[in-house]
């Protein structure tokens, strides 16, 4: 089994960027998980948005602290099982932070799980969540692969969860911090492991905002600044993993790096 899984989405330039790599490489992948929490003009997703996604063959759309800021969020996740929320929010939350891809010859759990280091949310633990999850499911026992989302701020919190997790699951791939790192490795235990998947957006940015406007956020303290998402071209960020049919463990995880897209 083949999966893709492409970092944080971060407004139209990280939008046409997707459409534009996932149209060219129609069976890159036998699933397609993609972190859509910045897509719309890089705060939150839209129902329109998510369903753009699912059109161009997504499968799951995992997501963050920044689901929250579009006004459509509630609706989106109660409407649609396909699209996450990390799991360790309150139960109250709308949504779910799990979905299982089940199709005629394998199955394929995705679960989204938020860090807590320089978070700003009041979460429960994300490693007990884990244990949770997987008191229910199990490699090889009632699914075939499991793909972790670890959306959070700090290096050492992604490696924690990534050993943690080590010959447990097939994948540990970091979001959040929209910069991608090369540190995409298996684990001792089988475990793909990357701290994090990057961003699909403009890299001409300041992690995918317009490059002034968040520098005032440094150099003028004192002065309120908005920040505006980026315009213009983006590229893909992600990781292509190979997972052996017989221990549900990876066999080889790839970066992926696209080439320019331009929006129109």
């Amino acid at each position: 089994m083949k999966v893709l899984f492409l970092g944080d989405v971060m407004g139209k330039p990280g939008r046409y960027a997707v459409k534009e790599f996932l149209q060219t490489n129609k069976n890159i992948a036998d699933i397609i998980i993609v972190n859509g929490e910045n897509a719309t003009h890089g705060k939150g997703l839209s129902i329109k948005h998510a369903q753009e996604l699912f059109n161009l063959g997504v499968d799951v759309i995992t997501s963050g602290n920044h689901i929250w800021d579009h006004d459509q969020a509630p609706q989106l996740l109660r409407s649609n099982p396909c699209v996450l929320r990390p799991i360790n929010f309150d139960s109250k939350a709308a949504g779910q932070g799990f979905y299982l891809i089940e199709r005629s010859t394998f199955s394929c759990l995705v679960v989204n799980v938020q860090g807590r280091l320089f978070m700003p949310q009041l979460i429960a633990d994300p490693f007990t969540a884990m244990d949770q999850v997987l008191t229910r499911y199990g490699l090889k026992r009632n699914t075939d692969a499991i793909i972790v989302d670890f959306h959070a701020e700090t290096t050492a919190e992604k490696q924690a969860m990534g050993f943690y997790l080590d010959g447990r699951v097939s994948a540990v791939l970091g979001t959040h911090t929209h910069v991608p790192t090369a540190d995409e490795r298996i684990l001792s235990k089988g475990t793909a492991y990357q701290t994090d998947s990057g961003m699909c957006g403009n890299y001409d940015s300041i992690i995918g905002n317009e490059k002034m406007s968040a520098l005032k956020r440094f150099t003028s303290v004192h002065e309120k600044s908005a920040i505006t998402p980026a315009e213009g071209k983006g590229e893909v960020r992600g990781v292509l993993i190979d997972i052996s049919d017989q221990t549900g463990l990876a066999k080889s995880v790839k970066r992926i790096k696209s080439h320019i897209a331009q929006t129109h």
